[in-house]
């Protein structure tokens, strides 16, 4: 499991699983869905960026980023959307 992300500034912090979750949890929120399908949607997703940084030792966020928005794609795109807008948002700070 990768124990490090680095940061779009190429500084690195720890791999916090809990962040990454409240993350996808936040957008599937924001995109009103339901609790048992925000639910869903984390673990699903999560789960695929879990297995992408389990053969690593460092993982970039952006890689995860990418990873997280396609899943977000297939299985909700509305979710999708709102991490964009966030992100979009974060961009222009």
């Amino acid at each position: 499991m990768a124990q490090q992300v680095i940061k779009r500034d190429g500084t690195k912090q720890a791999f916090d699983e809990n962040k990454m979750r409240k993350s996808i949890e936040m957008a599937a929120r924001e995109a009103g869905l339901a609790e048992d399908r925000v639910n869903a949607v984390v673990e699903q997703v999560a789960g695929a960026a879990l297995q992408l940084a389990a053969g690593k030792e460092e993982i970039a966020t952006s890689e995860l980023r990418t990873l997280i928005l396609a899943r977000l794609d297939e299985v909700e795109p509305a979710a999708a959307a709102v991490w964009r807008k966030h992100d979009e948002g974060k961009d222009k700070a």
